[in-house]
């Protein structure tokens, strides 16, 4: 939006020079709306319509019945006849192949939308307001580069033919952004190219006049891409094609002294729509992290508030949580230093002793075992060899027998 307090009317033969001065009208400090432009054009975009439908009999006109039961297939109607892979085959519901769709098309649907009427004059006003801040202009895509000023109002526009109406809005800079319409003329996508509209055009200026411009229309009803529009029937399909803020709006003296009659301001109802008052913004500072951070918001506010867990509501597990099990057991910190201080000595004495295992004195001290260990195996070793021959020199003479023992010998 903006808040200038006049705007220069210029000469229709000169761009350079200026007739005079207006004061802006009020509807150019309406707040830009986005959200409000976009809904009201997606519901009345649905205005233009026609109202089409399935034919009613689609998917219905085969002979067929259900075969019943008893047969192992679904009771669905089938294809009547024999002979082709089309009988036999399921039909009427909206599940089969070839059959009825579910909930078809109706020409009785509700096509066209209605949209509350304060809500619409808001949406202009809105649309009306983007048109005079060059960065939406521009992010729209609009060339305006030597535009001179915006919003462009321009003393009148009754050019006699098309000739010289471009040739007087090539003076005020609009020549660059024609001719980018006249070069996106393309083919258009999918199947619309076959009803009527096979081709598609970029949107380019749109010329807003009032009741002294008579010859306006006539004169710009052949330049691609260029719309007019009286100031009594601003609409935001032209205003805001596509639902998108900013078109590049040119305006004539009538047509732009005819806003505040018809949108009013911020002290007066406007004149033309009974009982419109024009939308307001909310607040004058959009910054709101300087309002929030000032001295005088700051003073008025209560402390941060923290909060603190009065009890811990996990439970937890003692035998993993050291602080748990030394509040449940006080001596658990204690036991594991003990436990500690055992594990160090018992390493420290495995160490001393393999030490003392590898020193010198440990390796005789453990060839002296070896060596008797060796001379009683030995020994044992002899003691067995010298029982088993002593057996078995019995065993040759016929006089041992296994049980028998001298006792027993003597007794008989």
């Amino acid at each position: 939006m903006t808040s200038r307090p006049v705007v220069s009317v210029y000469k229709s033969d000169n761009a350079k020079e200026i007739a005079g001065s207006i004061p802006m009208p009020g509807v150019f400090s309406a707040p830009i709306r986005n959200d409000l432009v976009h809904f009201v054009h997606s519901e009345l975009s649905k205005n233009r319509r026609q109202g089409h439908a399935v034919y009613f009999k689609q998917g219905q006109e085969h002979s067929a019945e259900s075969w019943g039961t008893g047969r192992a297939v679904a009771r669905i109607p089938r294809i009547s006849g024999s002979g082709t892979s089309r009988s036999g085959q399921a039909t009427f519901g909206n599940m089969c192949r070839k059959a009825r769709m579910f909930a078809p098309l109706k020409i009785w649907r509700n096509w066209h939308r209605r949209v509350n009427i304060t809500q619409r004059r808001h949406a202009v006003a809105a649309a009306l307001a983007a048109s005079a801040v060059a960065p939406l202009v521009m992010a729209r895509g609009h060339r305006i580069q030597n535009v001179p000023e915006l919003p462009l109002v321009i003393e009148n526009l009754n050019a006699p033919n098309t000739k010289s109406l471009l040739s007087a809005l090539n003076n005020f800079g609009l020549g660059e952004d024609l001719a980018k319409v006249r070069n996106s003329r393309r083919l258009r996508n999918g199947q619309g190219k076959l009803r009527n509209s096979r081709y598609v055009l970029s949107r380019g200026p749109l010329v807003i006049y009032g009741d002294d411009d008579t010859t306006l229309h006539r004169a710009a009803r052949n330049l691609p891409g260029l719309d007019t529009c009286h100031a009594n029937r601003l609409n935001i399909i032209q205003l805001a094609p596509g639902g998108h803020l900013g078109r590049l709006v040119v305006f004539t003296r009538s047509g732009f002294k005819r806003l505040n009659s018809l949108f009013g301001t911020h002290f007066r109802n406007a004149q033309d729509k009974a009982g419109y008052t024009l939308n307001r913004n909310l607040m004058t500072c959009a910054d709101l992290s300087r309002i929030i951070n000032s001295d005088q918001v700051q003073t008025k506010l209560r402390e941060v508030r923290t909060s603190v867990r009065a009890h811990d509501k996990t439970k937890k597990n003692p035998l993993t949580n050291r602080a748990i099990m030394t509040r449940l057991n006080p001596f658990a910190k204690q036991a594991r230093t003990l436990e500690s201080q055992r594990e160090t000595e018992r390493h420290n004495a495995r160490a001393a002793a393999i030490k003392a295992r590898r020193s010198k004195a440990g390796r005789v001290a453990k060839s002296g075992r070896s060596k008797e260990f060796f001379r009683l195996q030995g020994e044992l070793n002899d003691a067995y060899k010298a029982a088993e021959d002593l057996i078995e020199a019995e065993e040759k003479a016929g006089n041992y027998v296994p049980g028998d023992t001298s006792e027993e010998e003597e007794e008989n």
